[in-house]
């Protein structure tokens, strides 16, 4: 079980929204989903006047300090993954605790244990559910041997989100994919933002290059995520292999954490690895890289990639509906075909052989990226809390 982490008994008092944030691992791991949820938060209590309570599984040591009060639920780890817990459930304990807080809203951020026991426990107490999407959890079981599972699982998220009365879509295209599902009138988009002060051209810095002991004219490939398997780790070990075949004397840059970080060491045992980076450094690491190779297909808006854009610094994406929102290929970007070594290989060589190219494609990202502004994002989320909180449950 996890560690009590006490807290306070909520507030009750005052008008406006008051949301009940279900959470699968709310401060349990730095990722893009986990880092959206707390700028959602923060957010709403600085800058919509809302009352926020999260319900999530909770570790030892937070992997960040997070915003907002956050009500421990019991988990467990997952068996290999620690990092990542399991809630069992919604005791009577957090039942009370929700029903004392007060909540208008509720939000489930994933369809997991939790957020089916939270939904079912919404309706009980009569409080619209707004569902928001951060992964593409079906993707996950190509890569643990679980394919069979796909269509059974595709169908409890199915049910699941019909079951809600507003869904967030990260992009336009999932939520066309939401709409075809019978969800028409219920899904509206929730797209991320980028902090330009941290992810811009101007942090591209030729002294941690040096530090790191790259050469100025040097092609530097990124990988940026979490290093976990199903972020593709396999395929772009096997593009930088594939490279130097061709004959191109590659050093790629890692940035990020995980526990498959020996393996992927292994197989690329020159790489730079930074660990987990954040902050200016983080944003001086993104923008010192020449190329963000991305072999991913499992998230559903792709941070790594606009923060890259922001940076300037031109992407090699898998074709999927979330690299396809951000990036226009050819133009500010290119798009190959999931899984595709071959493909990946031929789309670095023309980027490590044009640094015309290379600049026209990461002057277009950085430009496209101004577009993606944080505060218009989650003001928007705001904005359908309170729909759904004027007109009540469907």
């Amino acid at each position: 079980m996890n560690g009590a982490r006490a807290w306070e008994a909520p507030r009750t008092e005052g008008p406006g929204l008051r949301i009940a944030l279900f959470s699968g691992n709310y401060d349990c791991v730095r990722d893009g989903a986990n880092q959206a949820l707390n700028r959602l938060v923060d957010h709403l209590l600085t800058e919509e006047g809302a009352a926020v309570r999260v319900y999530s599984p909770v570790a030892a040591v937070p992997a960040f300090k997070s915003a907002g009060d956050v009500v421990p639920v019991p988990s467990v780890a997952i068996p290999g993954r620690s990092e990542y817990r399991v809630a069992l459930g919604l005791p009577a304990k957090v039942r009370e605790d929700i029903r004392r807080f007060a909540p208008n809203i509720v939000h489930l951020s994933a369809p997991d244990w939790l957020g089916r026991s939270a939904q079912r426990f919404a309706r009980e107490i009569g409080v619209p559910v707004v569902s928001s999407l951060h992964t593409r959890f079906e993707t996950y079981l190509d890569y643990y041997g679980l394919r069979l599972l796909r269509a059974p699982v595709e169908h409890y998220l199915n049910r699941f989100y019909r079951g809600c009365d507003r869904v967030l879509a990260p992009t336009e295209a999932i939520a066309g994919a939401f709409r075809s599902q019978g969800l028409d009138g219920r899904v509206a988009v929730w797209g991320r933002g980028v902090d330009r002060g941290q992810f811009n051209p101007g942090r591209r810095s030729p002294e941690l290059r040096r530090e790191l002991g790259y050469a100025p004219d040097e092609i530097v490939p990124l990988f940026f995520g979490r290093l976990v398997h199903e972020k593709g780790l396999a395929v772009f070990a096997g593009v930088i292999r594939a490279a130097r075949e061709r004959g191109y004397r590659l050093r790629p840059m890692i940035v990020g954490e995980g526990p498959a970080r020996r393996w992927f060491a292994g197989q690329l045992p020159d790489a730079t690895f930074l660990g987990h980076l954040s902050g200016e450094r983080l944003g001086m690491a993104v923008a010192s890289a020449d190329v963000l190779i991305n072999p991913s297909v499992t998230e559903a808006f792709g941070n790594v990639n606009l923060e890259a854009m922001a940076c300037g610094v031109p992407v090699i994406s898998a074709r999927v509906a979330s690299a396809e929102a951000l990036i226009a290929h050819g133009s500010s970007g290119l798009l190959v075909e999931a899984g595709a070594i071959a493909a990946y290989t031929d789309a670095l060589e023309r980027l490590v052989i044009s640094r015309p190219l290379r600049a026209a494609l990461g002057a277009a990202a950085a430009r496209s990226a101004l577009s993606h502004d944080w505060c218009q994002q989650l003001s928007g989320v705001a904005s359908v809390y309170r729909e759904c909180v004027q007109s009540g449950r469907r």
